[in-house]
């Protein structure tokens, strides 16, 4: 299996995929291809990127291809034991529910706190269209929390695929320094804990590449 990802700094949705793999237990090649840089244009041409219109992430597996990170989250837990989702039918429905809501949503988020594990900002405003976002997300985490299974640090107990979807979120709200109550602050901190996001984080220390766009003037 071969993975094609974009920077770690910056790259939620290959965070996404890379996750997943990692919670599966799967083997896999990992390729980074630097999101924007003078190769950007000639690297997404290739017949890898056909598939996914030249955009990451992207997972090869022999002669199948599934780009999306949640179709590739959903690939992984066919090819695993692991379980990805809450056992309960109910807990279930609601927590592939917030999946998809994190898929499709969150446009001021996504566009004002560009994802940024390398940095911390002190000065940034939350919008009105922000905060309505940051409020949607919190009681999505309350709702989920309320009905975990076990003892848990996550949303609905243990790990799982929609921690693997709102963890470049919790990332987000640190780098901006987003004001969280108490359940929502412990939540960001075991995501943080959660051994392959600090592994990712680490690893994105390491990348020589940077993306003006994305690096704030004051930091």
């Amino acid at each position: 299996m071969k993975l094609i990802i974009g920077n770690r700094a910056y790259s939620s949705w290959s965070m996404r995929a890379w996750l997943a793999l990692k919670a599966a237990g799967l083997e896999f090649e990992e390729l980074v291809v630097p999101l924007f840089d003078a190769a950007w244009d000639q690297a997404r041409a290739g017949d890898e990127f056909a598939a996914s219109g030249g955009k990451v992430p992207l997972l090869w597996d022999g002669d199948t291809v599934v780009w999306d990170s949640l179709a590739i989250i959903e690939t992984c837990a066919e090819r695993c034991d692991y379980r990805f989702w809450p056992e309960d039918p109910a807990r279930r429905g609601m927590a592939r529910s917030m999946a998809a809501e994190m898929h499709s949503s969150f446009p001021a988020i996504r566009r004002e706190m560009p994802m940024n594990v390398r940095k911390r900002v002190d000065d940034h405003i939350l919008s009105p269209a922000e905060i309505e976002e940051v409020d949607r997300i919190l009681n999505l985490w309350a709702q989920a929390r309320a009905r975990r299974e076990g003892e848990g640090d996550y949303l609905f107990g243990a790990w799982s695929a929609v921690d693997m979807m709102f963890a470049p979120v919790v990332t987000r709200f640190i780098t901006y320094r987003v004001p969280l109550p108490p359940f929502a602050a412990a939540y960001a901190s075991a995501v943080l804990h959660h051994a392959h996001v600090v592994e990712w984080i680490e690893l994105a220390q390491e990348e020589p590449w940077e993306i003006t766009a994305y690096e704030p003037e004051k930091s």
